[in-house]
């Protein structure tokens, strides 16, 4: 029997299995990943890990792997205008680092970051089963038996189901959630420009949504270009032209020509918040337990810090003896991490509904107040802790820098 069953090797699903062998070498873990084994080599995409996140895979021992193909962000600019405006007037900057040598966030690409865990797997003796799901489970006091697409079943004292935002062990589970449909879509894609970026990332506030231009290695960034659905779908279907001179449009011309050096895709914006995080030997992490809006670049380091909760949870249980799989364990865990994701979810949802609109008493209130930010140095530095998830009370070890 195993002590934990992982469903989903991404990266929130692959950091629960590591964080928690290394720090509990005897426990058996297992991940199962829906996938074929190589299809994660061909992931385009990047993510912005913020200075805590980075922390932790630090102590995971794949930081330094990683880092070089990472790329700092140095300064964020966030501006508020209209697609068509000659000049965007910057309201708010943040520089700096939150402590030496470690800027708020990188931006990392995806397959490095997979590659990193996938090696750590490797050496921590953590099996990967690819090209399976979980069918269904059944849960008894002292175990939870998956079944897999295979026919197989599996028996392990605690499930962690990291199978996604339309999670089906969560729907298995009982779990209900909170969710609505914001009607835009996020184009993803890679640029490359003729000027130096310097690590500076840019948030325009346009009245379809925010356009985020953020820096990768060398003259490339990546862009999270928000629309309302219809317009998005129009755009990702347009042929080459048609896309890169709307894109130019809303990217501007601080950083010289661009031309799209990657696939673009559309994804679906939306909140979706699981109204619980455990059930009876089942525990939900990442997109399973939370989905939101990518406006704050937060929906994978939200995953992060379910990682280091639900790791210091089962380690400390598991060193008192305790059963890892437990409600009553489990709880602490969905205690640590419920009123957070509220928090963020909400604080998203706010954001989105109060920048993506041209009514101009609005536009004037947000306007006055990223200014206010602006000349306030103290609250500038206390939403840079924030975004960096440095500043939080009574958070995780490995997100402090700590071993469990």
């Amino acid at each position: 029997m195993l002590d934990m069953l992982v469903v989903g090797g991404g990266y929130v699903g692959l950091s629960a299995a590591v964080a928690v062998k290394q720090s509990a070498p005897h426990l058996k873990i297992e991940v199962i990943e829906a996938a074929p084994e190589h299809v994660w080599q061909n992931d385009q995409r990047v993510s912005a890990i913020i200075a805590a996140a980075s922390r932790m895979l630090e102590l995971l021992g794949i930081w330094q792997e990683i880092l070089p193909e990472a790329q700092p962000i140095n300064r964020m600019v966030v501006t508020d205008s209209r697609t068509a405006d000659p000049v965007r007037p910057v309201f708010l900057t943040f520089d700096g680092a939150v402590e030496e040598g470690r800027p708020f966030a990188h931006m990392v690409p995806n397959v490095a970051m997979v590659r990193a865990l996938r090696g750590a797997c490797e050496r921590l003796g953590i099996a990967i089963r690819h090209g399976m799901s979980a069918t269904g489970f059944i849960t008894t006091s002292t175990k939870t038996t998956v079944t897999l697409s295979d026919g197989s079943t599996v028996d392990t004292r605690l499930l962690v189901a990291c199978d996604g935002v339309k999670s089906k062990l969560r729907d298995m589970a009982g779990i209900k959630t909170v969710s609505w449909d914001y009607g835009q879509s996020g184009i993803v894609t890679t640029v490359e420009h003729e000027r130096p970026h310097e690590g500076v990332a840019e948030e325009h506030f346009l009245p379809s949504g925010p356009f985020a231009i953020l820096p990768l290695t060398g003259n490339r960034s990546s862009l999270v270009w928000t629309e309302r659905r219809e317009e998005a779908e129009q755009l990702v279907r347009a042929d080459e032209l048609v896309f890169e001179e709307e894109l130019q449009r809303r990217f501007g011309h601080q950083l010289g020509a661009i031309t799209v050096a990657g696939s673009r895709k559309a994804f679906p914006l939306g909140l979706t918040l699981a109204r619980a995080f455990v059930a009876p030997r089942v525990a939900l992490a990442g997109d399973a337990a939370h989905g939101i809006h990518p406006i704050s670049g937060q929906g994978l380091n939200l995953g992060f810090k379910d990682v280091a909760a639900l790791a210091e949870t089962v380690v400390e249980a598991d060193r008192l003896g305790l059963d890892i799989g437990a409600l009553n364990v489990l709880e602490r865990y969905q205690s640590w991490r419920r009123f957070d994701t509220f928090r963020m979810g909400v604080t998203t949802d706010v954001l989105n509904r109060l920048f993506s609109n041209d009514i101009t008493p609005i536009r004037i209130a947000r306007d006055f107040g990223l200014s206010l930010v602006e000349r306030l140095p103290g609250l500038k530095s206390y939403f840079i802790g924030e975004a960096a998830g440095t500043s939080a009370p009574n958070q995780p070890k490995l997100l402090a820098g700590q071993p469990i």
